[in-house]
Parts: structure tokens; C-alpha cells; sequence
């Protein structure tokens, strides 16, 4: 098995799972402000990713994919509004489970791992144009 592919295999798995959190995050973010509806639904319920150890059947390299991405059932913040139409009858509006200082700081870690996959990548790839250069 060639080792510069695994490199670059397990860099690429890296990016997407990390690309993928970053979507989970950003969905999180741009609906933390939301509130349930008039109707007495819930507002957005946080959105949680969990990874899992992939293993190349090629290279028998151990990559990273994305088990499963689920709700989290933390209880949503009550706010005093009674103007709000989502309002209940004593004044007060449930608001979105999100954290918005929690997602940026995911957002950070998300976006290093990313940027260390990618690293990782480009060295793999200068490593083999070095050997290919070589072996000319």
C-alpha cells in the first residue's frame, strides 16, 4: 500500500468531518434566536455531531466519517416577553437550546482540525511530487 494515498485519505476524511461540523454549527447559530410559533410549538432544538473511526478497507488506515448528527434535549430557556406572539399566558417564550459562546468556540475547534487536516494534505501531496521528482 502506498503510504503518501493513506496521507492524503486521512487528511480528506478529516476535512469533511470537519466540514460537517461546521455546517451543524452554523445551522445552530443561525437559529438560535428562534422562537416557538404561536401555535405552542418548539423553537429550534440544537443540533449535536458525533463522529466515529473509519477504517480504509485499502490502506487499513483508521479515518474519521460522521455517525450520526442528533437533537439536543437540554430544556429550552424561558424569556419574559408578553408582547411576543409566542408567548404563553403567564408572559413567557421559549427560545432555542443554543449557546451561542458554546458554537463559537466549536466553530474555533472546528475550523484548527480543518486547517491541521489540510496541512497534512499538502504536506502528503509535497511528499509524493518529491518522489515522483525522484524517481524522474
Amino acid at each position: 500500500m502506498d503510504p503518501l494515498k493513506s496521507i492524503l485519505n486521512v487528511a480528506a476524511s478529516g476535512m469533511r468531518a470537519q466540514g460537517e461540523r461546521l455546517k451543524v454549527v452554523s445551522e445552530n447559530v443561525a437559529n438560535a434566536s428562534s422562537t416557538g410559533n404561536t401555535e405552542g410549538g418548539e423553537p429550534y432544538r440544537r443540533k449535536v455531531i458525533s463522529f466515529e473511526e473509519l477504517v480504509d478497507r485499502e490502506t487499513g488506515a483508521s479515518m474519521v466519517g460522521v455517525s450520526d448528527v442528533t437533537r439536543d434535549d437540554a430544556d429550552f430557556e424561558l424569556r419574559f416577553d408578553p408582547a411576543h406572539p409566542a408567548a404563553d399566558q403567564d408572559g413567557f417564550v421559549k427560545v432555542s437550546n443554543v449557546k451561542t459562546i458554546l458554537e463559537l468556540a466549536n466553530m474555533r475547534e472546528a475550523s484548527r482540525s480543518y486547517q491541521a487536516n489540510l496541512n497534512m494534505f499538502e504536506t502528503g501531496r509535497t511528499m509524493r511530487t518529491q518522489l515522483l521528482d525522484l524517481l524522474k
